[in-house]
């Protein structure tokens, strides 16, 4: 990807061939056919029979020729597709259909208000994201916690471009090919979501250049947000550190993102305890 806006429409193309390409018609009880498949998963008849829509229309949409399809036809396609509930808000988001979680824009104040709770979770890990995984606020345990954080300059407080492209960090995640998963997946809801931000595409763009791995992850159009799970750190200091963490939406401001951290076991607490006390 190398322009700085999103074409809905070949994403939303190219979404729809994955994964209809990644179907098995077996385990969807299809019948078998004489003619042997040249190609994997559903063929776009298939598609179009589960969704009761026409196999031009289905050729159209992988075709990208401009087509908007309706909330109903968007919905039939999902259960065709067997979209899990991450994959169905990509593809409404991608079609400019789905409503937004909230009636209200975020209210005045939220994000200094925010700021505080962050400062106030002490001595739990914490910080505040925004869509981009831009880093908007940080608490001294999540400094202590991020190698070298303080030392990268405030436009590189990104905790993609971190994972990705900060050295201090490359090897500070045990299971890196995951944590890259998850976050991409992110990335790329956020990116449908807000096909209008520039900052975003960009990002994404740069990323894409800068690291196979991103590049190689990206295509593959995994989206979703992991709210809850484990991590193995690798601190250069405090050596090996398991810890759980939890992600928070703010219903006031929904773009935003609460990650806290907390020791997964005693030999974690203590290592906390003895880098957060240096």
């Amino acid at each position: 990807m190398t322009t700085r806006t999103m074409d809905t429409a070949q994403e939303l193309a190219a979404f729809l061939r994955s994964r209809r390409e990644g179907l098995d018609p077996d385990r969807l009880g299809l019948p078998s056919h004489r003619r042997p498949r040249r190609t994997p998963g559903l063929r776009r008849e298939e598609v179009a029979e589960l969704a009761g829509v026409s196999t031009d229309y289905v050729v159209r949409l992988e075709q990208g020729r401009g087509l908007r399809p309706s909330a109903e036809v968007l919905a039939a396609l999902a259960r065709a597709l067997c979209l899990d509930p991450s994959e169905r808000d990509y593809l409404f988001d991608l079609a400019g259909h789905r409503r937004p979680r909230t009636t209200g824009g975020p209210a005045a104040g939220a994000a200094p208000s925010l700021g505080r709770l962050v400062a106030d979770l002490s001595p739990l890990p914490a910080m505040l994201l925004d869509h981009r995984y831009d880093i908007l606020a940080w608490n001294p345990e999540m400094a202590r916690l991020l190698p070298d954080f303080e030392a990268v300059p405030s436009s590189r407080r990104n905790a993609m471009w971190l994972c990705l492209l900060h050295p201090a960090m490359r090897d500070f995640y045990a299971d890196r090919e995951q944590v890259l998963r998850d976050g991409i997946a992110h990335l790329r809801a956020a990116w449908a979501a807000h096909p209008e931000d520039r900052e975003l595409t960009g990002l994404i763009a740069e990323f894409a250049a800068q690291d196979a791995d991103f590049a190689r992850l990206w295509s593959k159009r995994q989206v979703g947000v992991n709210g809850r799970g484990r991590k193995l750190l690798r601190h250069p200091v405090a050596g090996a550190i398991t810890v759980d963490f939890e992600v928070l939406l703010p219903l006031q401001d929904p773009q935003l993102r609460l990650l806290v951290y907390r020791a997964a076991d005693e030999e974690s607490r203590a290592s906390l305890d003895r880098l957060c006390a240096q």
